[in-house]
């Protein structure tokens, strides 16, 4: 495992590779691994990428990995697809325009799909981008397929998210409306040669008017890009510049970060009661016999659950709840 850091440390791409496999598939391994490299973590920026599918997201990507390269900079991608089982071969069909950095040491690419349970893929995407971090990575992309939960999870662990939409998808707006616009801290509308660009400009301009926001927030840029033409690419890594200036100089930064470590931690711990309470529900002969009496109404579902969650002494829960009734009866 020393060999395996090491070699992580001094960007090997093979190592790189085997140690997220490791933290996807949740092998002991991995804590051990991810414990060693924590220490050299925190100096990655971290950009999300998101929006409804038919935005050109990959093709986005694609050039902002040639423009971040032009500086310099080591990038990774992580594709996500929430609603894949698979792990390794994930949207890579629909990355063939990211291949032709395959061949770049300077550049990473892995595709990532569901982890089957709660809060699994979470805990994969922020394992994998330690990783990254602690090999060097100066800018992790994280790429999602559409917006929904599992996306909004996602975002909660980057520095920057950029939504991105294009032109004629005015009903997806509506749509965004309901709570996963706000993860937004850059729009993009895309192939924006189309007609109606302005058009969807307006509407989320109309939008952004809605929210409360106070004086000194960072109010959301709206961009104008057209990827495939390699059009406004510059202005969005300035964009992304520009945040994260923002976030360091208004303390912002910080916050995000520690919050970012209080969410990693309660995902984790829910992440294992969730595997422990499937495990107890489908192997526990007591616990099944329980269920089904349940069923029947001999007994009630709080009961039972107290019951199992005896061996972790967490059935006070079920205690300082009832106090909480009585105090507010």
């Amino acid at each position: 495992m020393k060999n395996l850091v090491q070699k992580i440390l001094a960007g090997d791409i093979r190592s790189i590779a085997r140690a997220i496999t490791l933290a996807e598939n949740e092998d002991y391994q991995a804590v051990e691994l991810l414990r060693s490299l924590y220490p050299h973590t925190g100096q990655a920026y971290v950009v999300g990428i998101t929006g409804p599918p038919g935005g050109g997201k990959s093709t986005l990507v694609d050039r902002m990995i040639a423009y971040y390269r032009k500086l310099g900079l080591k990038v990774a991608i992580i594709g996500i697809d929430p609603s894949s089982t698979f792990t390794g071969g994930a949207l890579l069909g629909d990355r063939v325009r990211m291949q032709a950095h395959a061949t770049d040491s300077g550049v990473f690419i892995r595709s990532m799909g569901s982890r089957g349970h709660l809060g699994g893929l979470a805990v994969a995407t922020a394992d994998s981008a330690k990783i990254l971090d602690a090999a060097g990575y100066d800018m992790i992309i994280f790429e999602t397929v559409g917006i929904g939960q599992s996306e909004i999870e996602v975002a909660s662990q980057v520095d920057t998210t950029v939504l991105v939409t294009v032109p004629g998808l005015g009903d997806d707006i509506q749509v965004l409306k309901a709570g996963t616009m706000e993860i937004a801290d850059i729009f993009v509308v895309n192939k924006a040669d189309r007609d109606g660009v302005e058009k969807s400009v307006m509407a989320i301009e109309q939008l952004l008017s809605t929210w409360d926001m106070n004086e000194d927030d960072f109010v959301p840029p709206i961009l104008k890009v057209t990827a495939k033409d390699n059009i406004g690419i510059g202005e969005l890594a300035q964009s992304i510049e520009q945040h994260k200036k923002y976030l360091h100089d208004s303390g912002k930064f910080e916050i995000r970060r520690r919050n970012r470590a209080v969410t990693e931690v309660h995902t984790l711990i829910l992440n294992q009661l969730d595997k422990w309470a499937h495990e107890k529900m489908t192997k526990d002969i007591t616990t099944r016999d329980n269920i089904e009496e349940v069923y029947l109404k001999f007994i009630d579902p709080h009961t039972v659950a107290r019951e199992a969650l005896r061996e972790l002494e967490l059935e006070t829960m079920w205690d300082k709840w009832g106090q909480g009734a009585d105090g507010g009866g």
